[in-house]
């Protein structure tokens, strides 16, 4: 074991411990209280202090050879300032500012617009949308049974209706030839009876595990925004009503334009939300989060 890296400091200047490797600012390395070792191992705390109220982050600690207020001799740059441990802030050398604890000036940890308030990392738009489209897939092959019969009879309607659009064309008639209400009268219980299917399954992953099969793929889950775990039964059929509305709401005619501009601004309003949150998340009090 190298015990000659520089000149050692008195034991009473520092305990032992790991400090950063004056040597390396990537590793730390382990002083004995007397010298260096040459035990070392990664970073494990934040990025080096770049500075406090004001001082310039090239302010550094004095070099080999030099003498500090108080008549120490550093060796090799001296150690840097430890870590935080068991919750104590760090000891201060030299009248030089230790380094913040954890969670402080990091955007990452703790509250800030990127977090929910207890500092849980929230989802990005990209892994909600990509989850959204897997659970719809999902979902609409769990309600094809039920839907299949309705969907098998809008298509013979509307396929019957575009050969007569073609029909029209081909004779050169400047009539247009309107849709058949038969179509209406197929596709919309297909269309409620996925919705009521999508509500069900979205409600009962959500309850069960706080997070649907769509947004285990993408590592992200729905919580409270003040509460970490699996969100309660109210806030859940809150979140999941609210799309279920706007769904069936979107195939009624005319009104359904409506609707489904709403449905499609929901989706959209994470991206200029600053807490990240849908209208539904807004409705329920809930976020979607990192896991």
């Amino acid at each position: 074991m190298n015990r000659d890296l520089g000149k050692t400091l008195p034991v009473s200047s520092q305990v032992a411990g790991w400090y950063d490797d004056p040597e390396d600012p990537t590793q730390q390395r382990y002083w004995d209280g007397s010298a260096w070792t040459d035990q070392r191992r990664p970073q494990e705390g934040p990025p080096p202090f770049q500075g406090q109220f004001g001082q310039s982050k090239t302010q550094d600690f004095p070099k080999y050879g030099q003498t500090a207020e108080h008549g120490q001799v550093y060796g090799g740059g001296g150690p840097a300032q430890p870590a935080s441990q068991f919750g104590q802030q760090p000891p201060q050398q030299g009248g030089y500012p230790a380094y913040p604890q954890s969670g402080q000036g990091f955007a990452y940890q703790g509250q800030g617009p990127g977090t929910t308030p207890d500092g849980q990392v929230l989802s990005g738009w990209w892994r909600r949308a990509f989850a959204r489209i897997l659970d719809g897939i999902i979902a609409w092959f769990l309600a094809l049974p039920l839907t299949g019969y309705f969907y098998y009879q809008s298509s013979k309607v509307m396929n019957s209706w575009i050969e007569d659009v073609l029909d029209a064309a081909r004779a050169g008639s400047s009539t247009p030839v309107s849709m058949p209400p038969e179509v209406f009268k197929w596709a919309i219980p297909a269309s409620l009876l996925g919705a009521l299917v999508m509500f069900v399954y979205e409600y009962l992953f959500l309850v069960a595990k706080g997070r649907t099969p769509g947004k285990m793929a993408t590592g992200i889950a729905v919580r409270l925004r003040d509460v970490p775990g699996k969100p309660p039964r109210g806030a859940v059929a809150k979140r999941c009503g609210l799309d279920l509305v706007l769904n069936m709401a979107g195939s009624i005619p005319v009104v359904g334009l409506f609707a489904s501009l709403a449905l499609l601004l929901n989706y959209l309003w994470p991206l200029w939300d600053d807490k990240k949150q849908a209208l539904h998340d807004k409705v329920a009090g809930t976020n979607v989060v990192r896991v």
